[in-house]
């Protein structure tokens, strides 16, 4: 596909409105079907689209392994320290309720978006990894 000037033109014109999807479908997650299991496969796609289009060096350069491996660890440390708040104030790992917010009803609407964030991050980071690593492979 590298060599075809009109799949590149298209892929590189899809690539706004599937991030844009990506972004709505995290943004709503918490309240409609979607989330940031969903929302991370989207916006992989998106970089997944693009390398198919201009090549896997090419891409690789714009989402290098470090980025997709500090980004990876950062929706992980997010997961994992939404649930660790909750434990320091009393509450049962991911008990939203006892997030320090105010009120159980906004502790438990926050927890959901910084869950909802976090998974997304780590998701996203993941399948362009696992892209990425079964691209580079030869075929013996």
């Amino acid at each position: 596909m590298k060599d075809d000037v009109i799949l590149r033109t298209v892929a590189r014109c899809m690539v706004p409105f599937i991030l844009l999807f990506a972004f709505y479908v995290q943004a709503h997650g918490e309240i409609s079907p979607g989330g940031g299991f969903q929302a991370g496969v989207i916006f992989a796609s998106a970089f997944i689209l693009i390398a198919l289009a201009v090549g896997k060096e090419k891409a690789r350069e714009k989402f290098k392994k470090k980025i997709s491996d500090i980004t990876c660890s950062i929706g992980l440390m997010i997961y994992a320290g939404i649930g660790f708040i909750t434990l320091l104030f009393g509450g049962l790992f991911l008990e939203y309720g006892k997030l320090p917010f105010g009120s159980a009803e906004k502790g438990n609407h926050l927890g959901m978006i910084g869950i909802e964030l976090g998974v997304g991050i780590a998701v996203a980071s993941v399948m362009v990894t696992i892209f990425f690593e079964i691209a580079g492979k030869e075929n013996d």
